[in-house]
């Protein structure tokens, strides 16, 4: 395969294992980004915050690992493992982790 054909599939049986919770700070890293939607993992270190922002794309935001809280267009919502969220794009949100946590951002792709 060449550098030109485009990838098939990406395959990964656990997103979680593919990073650990950092010791300080936040950690991100770009898994996949075909066909116009990005899959980005995040790693927070326990009492890291993203403050509040907004994306050009539509996103998902869905927890793997930890807890937190998320606050999306001034509304607070509680985050533990399984937690998912879609939002337009545009839309202010703001992510704090108590202990550490791990989530999945899909970028969507743009209208």
């Amino acid at each position: 395969m060449t550098s030109d054909t485009p990838v098939a599939y990406a395959f990964y049986p656990s997103l979680a294992a593919e990073t650990d919770v950092p010791r300080r700070g936040i950690h991100s890293q770009t898994l996949s980004d075909q066909d116009g939607v990005e899959l980005v993992l995040f790693a927070m270190a326990a009492g890291e915050r993203l403050s509040e922002h907004t994306s050009a794309r539509a996103a998902i935001v869905h927890v793997l690992q930890g807890d937190g809280t998320l606050t999306v267009a001034g509304d607070d919502h509680p985050l533990a493992p399984g937690a998912w969220l879609r939002m337009a794009a545009r839309t202010p949100h703001a992510i704090v982790t108590d202990g550490g946590m791990i989530f999945a951002l899909y970028l969507l792709p743009p209208a």
